[in-house]
């Protein structure tokens, strides 16, 4: 019998936001997997890092599919997999061995794998596994963000930073949102945020500090990377912890000398610096990974926060959608429909 094929946007080599749309067999689920018919594939800037070949958690293998947010429904078990049942519509994480998202199927592995309740949208589904799961865990269960508490939240109008903006308002904190352009301050104070700064303003750190009536913010949400972590880390508190979740700019960060002394020795102001990857909560801590996904499912089915303003992109079009991410000028959650 013939082996059935399907559409995918591959990336063929490191470098800049080229791809090609090709046709290629329907991956075959091993052991613990699931393949999935995707419907929607949130678009990350992991996704970006991979392509470009920035310091990621493990190696890329060229050529590749990115993707790895994505919501569909299951087709077929490996062996060993019983459930979720074929014909579910589930959340799940994609892009193990390069299968990833941005295809119209993908694997993933069972224990990811999270269905979804039918009034929830296709592609609001496809961007709270992620985007949704990882501001409410580094809230929540890192940085245990207490009402009357401040937090500073970087790229506050992207996918993670529009409903970091809007959890931490709901726990009752004083929320300072970090923009990378001007025309994006209203943007994220109507999201909820107390007040806004913007990174092309080299005194944005003393800004922040103005804010605090020079303490500091007690929560610093940090995903730009090179020398934002330490402008990052000049805005904390003492007993101030800060949550390290991305690199956009494109490359390691790294603190000082006088920084790490002032940290860990001098003497030490009881902050804390955490390295956040929502990949190790789902396939370490499953259980409260998913406990925050069906938190984050029941807020917005209520209507107590809102899913970022949504555009999508047809498999042709994934370059122009890594272009908007990396240009900083999108706000909201960009999203891949391989069948449109």
């Amino acid at each position: 019998m013939q082996q059935q094929t399907m559409q995918a946007a591959q990336v063929t080599r490191q470098g800049p936001p080229k791809f090609a749309v090709v046709s290629l067999p329907v991956p075959t689920p091993g052991p613990g997997q699931l393949l999935i018919r995707v419907e929607a594939c949130g678009v990350n800037f992991s996704d970006v890092k991979r392509r470009r070949g920035d310091l990621y958690p493990f190696m890329t293998s060229f050529p590749f599919i990115p993707g790895g947010e994505i919501a569909g429904e299951v087709v077929a078990h490996g062996p060993g997999v019983h459930a979720p049942p074929i014909g579910s519509r589930v959340f799940a994480l994609a892009g193990d061995n390069g299968s990833g998202g941005y295809a119209q199927f993908a694997l993933s592995y069972a224990q990811t794998a999270v269905p979804f309740p039918k009034e929830l949208p296709i592609d609001a589904a496809s961007v709270l596994l992620i985007a949704g799961s990882t501001a409410k865990l580094m809230l929540r269960d890192v940085a245990h963000l207490r009402r009357g508490e401040s937090v500073l939240i970087q790229a506050a109008t992207g996918g993670v930073g529009s409903f970091a903006v809007q959890m931490a308002k709901r726990l009752g904190a004083r929320v300072i949102a970090a923009v990378g352009h001007a025309s994006k301050k209203e943007k994220a104070i109507a999201l909820g945020a107390d007040a806004a700064v913007v990174y092309e303003n080299a005194s944005w750190p003393d800004e922040v500090r103005e804010l605090t009536a020079g303490k500091g913010v007690d929560v610093a949400l940090e995903s730009r990377g090179e020398d934002s972590l330490e402008h990052t880390f000049r805005c904390l508190a003492p007993f101030g912890r800060l949550i390290v979740y991305g690199a956009a700019a494109g490359r390691a960060a790294a603190l000082s000398a006088r920084a790490s002394e002032q940290l860990l020795y001098a003497p030490a102001a009881n902050q804390t610096l955490t390295g956040f990857n929502v990949g190790s909560w789902f396939m370490d801590r499953p259980s409260v990974a998913a406990d925050a996904l069906k938190e984050v499912i029941g807020e917005v089915l209520s209507g107590a926060i809102h899913v970022p303003t949504i555009t999508t992109f047809g498999l042709g079009e994934a370059g122009r959608a890594h272009e908007q991410l990396e240009s900083r000028a999108t706000a909201g959650k960009l999203v891949i429909k391989p069948w449109s």
